[in-house]
């Protein structure tokens, strides 16, 4: 069977035996240059506060020592903020395993999550509060293990101290546990994360994530850069110290200082770009797209930018051309990879200032991938067909299912002669939105909730800024077909209703922004499978202006 592997042949040893807190603060690496002293680790956007090494450490006990009762399972709900890896490492000192939700969730979602995982401890922004508190009553966690990431005024005394309040209260304390170290191939097996995923058939899955994925992965990308190799030009270098990046925890391994900005806003981030002199632009296409055609993006001297790296999706030819034109100087490229990878698969190569257009990069150290047709057969050196990969960062499983050594990606790609990887299509069905998962079949079964439809196909149709939105086909029922029919006036009503059924119960990003077209029927196989790719044409020809205001 043909095989893909990395250019890079060498990967280096992978400790097994070390939780992710341990890679990270206690241990040294090969891969891992000597931090320049004086350089932070993070710094807060809105204050340039910077945070060193011995700050971060002394925090991550302080707050572990607070939460040492052991509570198993802990759910962060908020956007980027300088002490989400505070909490992450506290709880992997006390062998807990961390479920991160999007903030933008509902109560409803977050409560899925919550009940899904087990979490026993939501830790939650105060901006996300008001809907923590309720997913939180709604999933059976007592109010008083709802921890507020800051200072919340009015809040009342029900919820927990904030977690500046845990931290000193911790840190005033004799340490009240022992961090257990785990025995020699522990690390693949003691889950650091439970990761979702939107899966195919319904709601979010839970990914199993060891302490081994993350810190292999990291691995992995610092044997594909080559921080350390001082035979590399220093004009060439990814990585050089001093380095400051937007938004990249990889960089902390890598010796580069990561400013945290919690909420994106464009203006706001072109402002913090110039403001820390950021050298690394980790981003998704939507930002790429904002950074190319915004207004204000001219007001801006981005000459100090070295690297724009994207993920999530493809960037059209189009975007890269405009992205060189307004980078120059800067090395652009992109990366695939998927919650089940933990996290990257393929990376743009030293080789390559530009990454070549249409492509993912090439496979990093430690991946062997297979690329298979639709009858099961491997393809060969530029067919296409079905990413199936194995790797040292795969996840375990997915939560309650059976492992698998392989994974069966779902995304079409080509790999050519030179080594790089072209995705092509994805063979699942979900789609991605603003870089985020969305499965269709979620948002049908929501849909069949509302006493206007009688059934339901949701797509994905194309859009500039978000990748693709949702489009859904709806059958109404007999009543409300009967009332449509009367005008166009009683059409649009139905339609809103429906629109506002999502809006109000869904993240933003999962709305139907692509919009809603009434059919008779929805088109089905023999055996009552929806023939999605089929809609999925018809709705792109019909969505032609996209409600992008629908999404912000």
């Amino acid at each position: 069977m043909t095989e893909f592997v990395s250019p890079e042949r060498y990967l280096p040893h992978i400790p097994d035996d070390l939780t992710l807190v341990q890679f990270i603060l206690d241990s040294t690496h090969e891969c891992r240059p000597v931090r320049p002293k004086g350089v932070p680790w993070l710094v807060e956007d809105a204050t340039g506060r910077k945070i060193g090494e011995e700050e971060i450490r002394t925090r991550v006990f302080g707050l572990a020592n607070a939460l040492s009762l052991k509570w198993g399972i802990l759910c962060i709900f908020a956007p980027n903020n300088v002490d989400y890896p505070t909490v992450i490492w506290a709880a992997h000192r006390l062998g807990a395993i961390v479920t991160g939700a999007n903030p933008g969730y509902t109560p409803e979602e977050l409560a899925y999550q919550i009940s899904a995982t087990k979490a026993a401890v939501l830790i939650a922004h105060p901006d996300s509060l008001d809907n923590a508190i309720k997913a939180a009553q709604q999933a059976g966690i007592s109010l008083d293990r709802v921890i507020p990431l800051n200072t919340v005024h009015g809040a009342g005394p029900a919820i927990a101290p904030d977690l500046h309040e845990l931290i000193a209260y911790g840190l005033g304390r004799q340490p009240n546990f022992t961090e257990r170290k785990l025995d020699p191939g522990e690390g693949k097996t003691k889950i650091a994360f439970l990761s979702f995923s939107s899966g195919t058939t319904g709601r979010p899955k839970a990914v199993e994530i060891p302490h081994h994925s993350p810190i292999a992965n990291i691995i992995q990308m610092a044997t594909w850069w080559k921080p350390n190799d001082e035979s590399i030009p220093l004009e060439r270098r990814r990585v050089r110290a001093g380095d400051v990046s937007l938004a990249d925890i990889y960089g902390l391994v890598v010796n580069l200082s990561v400013v945290v900005i919690p909420k994106f806003d464009f203006v706001k981030f072109l402002e913090s770009i110039v403001r820390h002199k950021a050298t690394h632009l980790l981003v998704v296409p939507p930002m790429v797209v904002l950074l190319c055609k915004h207004p204000a993006t001219k007001n801006y001297d981005l000459s100090h930018v070295r690297l724009l790296f994207c993920g999530a999706a493809p960037l059209s030819e189009a975007l890269i051309e405009n992205t060189m034109k307004l980078l120059p100087q800067a090395v652009i490229g992109q990366g695939y990879g998927l919650t089940e990878t933990c996290t990257s698969v393929a990376m743009v190569p030293l080789t390559q200032k530009v990454g070549i257009i249409g492509s993912a990069g090439q496979l990093i150290p430690g991946v062997r991938a297979r690329v298979l047709k639709q009858d099961g057969t491997p393809a060969n050196i530029g067919e296409p067909g079905e990413l199936v990969v194995k790797a040292p960062s795969l996840a375990l499983r997915y939560l309650n299912d059976e492992k698998r050594k392989w994974l069966h990606t779902g995304d079409e790609v080509i790999i050519d002669k030179n080594d790089n990887v072209f995705i092509v299509d994805r063979i699942k069905e979900i789609m991605k939105v603003r870089g985020f998962q969305v499965a269709p079949a979620e948002l049908e079964g929501h849909l069949l909730r509302h006493p206007d439809v009688a059934d339901t196909c949701v797509v994905g149709v194309p859009d500039e800024y978000s990748g693709e939105v949702p489009f859904a086909f709806v059958v109404l029922s007999a009543a409300s077909s009967k009332r449509a029919s009367r005008s166009g006036a009683d059409a649009e009503e139905v339609k809103a209703s429906i629109l506002k059924h999502v809006a109000d119960h869904k993240a933003p990003y999962k709305r139907l922004a692509g919009g809603v077209e009434f059919v008779e029927t929805i088109p089905k196989n023999a055996s009552g499978k929806l023939l999605r790719r089929f809609l999925r044409d018809k709705a792109a020809s019909l969505s032609k202006n996209v409600l992008m205001s629908s999404l912000t």
